[in-house]
């Protein structure tokens, strides 16, 4: 629309090309151009002067952005960083089965990665790898000991291990199993417990007031000749299986509320303890199921 249509533009000198006084001044009116030409070079009606598409819908038909590619962490990121820490775990397992002597050294190294890792503020994958591998030399020189004592015993501890996984896992997809907060108060109420209990158990096994392999573990129930670590072990057995469901609900939750990818770290780090702890548990229950037969 010309500048003389409009009595807000018509006195302007920008859009007359007139200064006040009546002479000219300013930039002079621009030439009337057709519509879809510009009287500056740039692009009219129907084009975009920077290159760029002016049509809203490209934009919106175009594929979201996924959320790997926005650094949210995905399932895919905790199965590739679990992958890694449990195959440091089993490299680590085959060096402390012919090298027993390490199994101390991973039992110590791995306690105090993993209490480092647990209340660490940053995540930090480096300390993550070295506390599964140091984890690997532990369980090697323990399966390779108990292994020379009731042969055969590692492979139904593995397949027990893998059993309970994939139950829980099975259970926990179906949505049966849920880490509700009234479960979690229970489970933490038995996990402290049993932590106490271990602790006690340990300090009785080194100043040797109990004889057993596995200290209170190997006493029987009075009245019967059941081993009390049958009922312990079953008991750590099912805090470890929810434990599992506990873990696959962070991740559930994290993915869903899209919490930075480092977050797969501390995922696949919860996993790995986890699942050490489970195979510990199963290994030792059927030590103390032969050694009672």
């Amino acid at each position: 629309m010309a500048a003389g249509g409009n009595p807000l533009l018509n006195n302007n000198p920008v859009f007359t090309g007139r200064a006040r006084d009546g002479r000219a001044g300013y930039a002079p009116t621009p030439p009337q151009n057709p519509y879809g030409q510009s009287p500056y070079g740039q692009a009219g009606y129907g084009q975009n002067p920077y290159g760029q598409p002016n049509d809203l819908q490209d934009l919106y038909n175009r594929p979201s952005a996924t959320p790997s590619q926005t650094g949210r962490m995905t399932f895919d990121d905790v199965i590739v960083k679990t992958s890694m820490t449990l195959g440091l775990v089993v490299v680590g397992a085959a060096i402390g089965w012919f090298v027993p002597g390490l199994m101390l050294i991973g039992m110590i190294g791995g306690l105090i990665l993993g209490l480092v890792n647990s209340f660490k503020r940053e995540t930090a994958p480096a300390l993550i790898l070295a506390y599964a591998a140091l984890e690997g030399l532990f369980l090697g020189g323990l399966s390779g000991f108990l292994e020379r004592i009731y042969p055969g015993i590692v492979v139904q501890a593995v397949i027990g291990t893998l059993s309970v996984f994939a139950v829980t896992l099975l259970l926990f997809r179906s949505g049966k199993v849920r880490a509700t907060p009234r479960a979690m108060k229970f489970f933490m109420i038995a996990l402290a417990g049993y932590a106490l209990f271990s602790l006690v158990n340990l300090g009785l096994m080194v100043f040797g007031v109990t004889n057993g392999m596995f200290g209170l573990h190997s006493a029987h129930i009075p009245g019967t000749s059941i081993p009390w670590g049958v009922v312990i072990g079953l008991l750590a057995i099912g805090l470890a299986a929810f434990s599992l469901i506990v873990d696959f609900t962070s991740i559930s939750e994290g993915v869903r509320n899209g919490v930075p990818a480092r977050f797969a770290w501390t995922a696949a780090f919860g996993l790995t303890v986890t699942l050490v702890w489970l195979y510990v548990e199963i290994l030792r229950l059927l030590a103390i199921l032969r050694g009672n037969d």
